[in-house]
C-alpha cells in the first residue's frame, strides 16, 4: 500500500509539473480507491493500530526518498533527523513483542 502511495504521489507531482498529461490523473484516483480494500485484507495479519502506523510511516519515508531522488528536492537537517527516526520506528513497529 505504501508503494502504491509513493508511486501515485510521484505521478501526481509529475502531472503537476508537465501540465499536458492531465488525463493521467485518473490513475491515482483509481489506485487510491483500491486502498480501503487492501486495508481490509491486511486486517487478517495485523492490528488496525500497527497497520495504520506502519502504512503512514513507510509511505512517508518512501515519498521522501522519491522526492529527494526523482525530483531533486532538498530537506534540512531537522527533517533528515525525522526521516532517520521514521526508519527506527518502522523497525520497532515491525518487531513482534509476543502479544
Amino acid at each position: 500500500m505504501a508503494s502504491i502511495d509513493a508511486i501515485m504521489l510521484a505521478l501526481i507531482k509529475y502531472i503537476s509539473i508537465e501540465k499536458h498529461y492531465i488525463g493521467l490523473i485518473a490513475l491515482p484516483m483509481i489506485a487510491y480507491s483500491l486502498q480501503p480494500v487492501l486495508f481490509y485484507l491486511s486486517m487478517e495479519y495485523e492490528t488496525l493500530t500497527v497497520m495504520n502506523l506502519l502504512f503512514d510511516v513507510i509511505s512517508d519515508v518512501l515519498i521522501t526518498i522519491v522526492g529527494l531522488l526523482l525530483f531533486k528536492e532538498t530537506i534540512g537537517p531537522y527533517k533528515k533527523l525525522g526521516v532517520i527516526f521514521s526508519f527506527i520506528s518502522i523497525i520497532l513497529l515491525s518487531l513482534n513483542d509476543g502479544t
